[in-house]
């Protein structure tokens, strides 16, 4: 039996071209909600106007959101201490906490702040491996965490908008933010923590 010669240009399944166009193209919600919330905490409408570099700045934002988009789906694992390892294996956290750190510094319209907060709230509802992975508690209500995160966005961005930073006592409410910020994620990593350890797939 004779062999079909393969056509110039194609490339075969196990190739390293075709791994990094399937890695490129895999969990395309993760990618467009993660891409799109990068070129939005970026003010598109004001970059279209910026300088050359700028705007090659917010082309790379994109690419690197591209990349670290998708949801890490696997349980924890101890491999390397290495911040690239790290980041890597974090970067659907390092992702929109670079993204909010943007939009802080850009400070876009109120329009485009919503905007933000709508697909940071899909895009960590789609990528969190708590509540949609393989690490995630069996039986747990969907949409207990969804209404949760929208509840907190929308305080978020009701607090954001207080009339509060001239004036003189401006420093106790951020104070108080920053606490409650603190006490929300020391309370988060506890449940993480104090969820049974010995879960294991048979």
């Amino acid at each position: 039996m004779t062999a079909v010669p393969a056509r110039p240009g194609s490339h075969p399944p196990g190739s390293r071209t075709a791994q990094l166009l399937g890695r490129l193209t895999s969990r395309i919600t993760d990618r467009l909600l993660g891409t799109a919330l990068a070129v939005a905490a970026c003010d598109p409408p004001a970059a279209l106007h910026a300088p050359l570099p700028v705007r090659a700045l917010v082309v790379g934002a994109a690419a690197a959101a591209w990349w670290a988009a998708p949801m890490v789906d696997a349980r924890p694992v101890l491999t390397s201490m290495r911040w690239r390892t790290i980041a890597a294996r974090r970067r659907t956290t390092v992702l929109p906490a670079a993204a909010i750190a943007v939009a802080a510094a850009t400070n876009p319209a109120v329009w485009l702040v919503v905007c933000i907060a709508a697909l940071l709230l899909a895009y960590l509802l789609v990528t969190d491996a708590w509540t949609v992975g393989v690490t995630a508690p069996p039986g747990r209500p969907q949409a207990t965490p969804a209404l949760a995160a929208a509840a907190a966005t929308a305080v978020v961005l009701l607090a954001a908008q207080a009339p509060v930073a001239g004036t003189s006592w401006a420093r106790l409410p951020a104070s108080l933010a920053i606490a409650a910020t603190t006490v929300c994620l020391v309370l988060a990593l506890g449940a993480r923590r104090s969820r049974p350890a010995d879960r294991r797939d048979h």
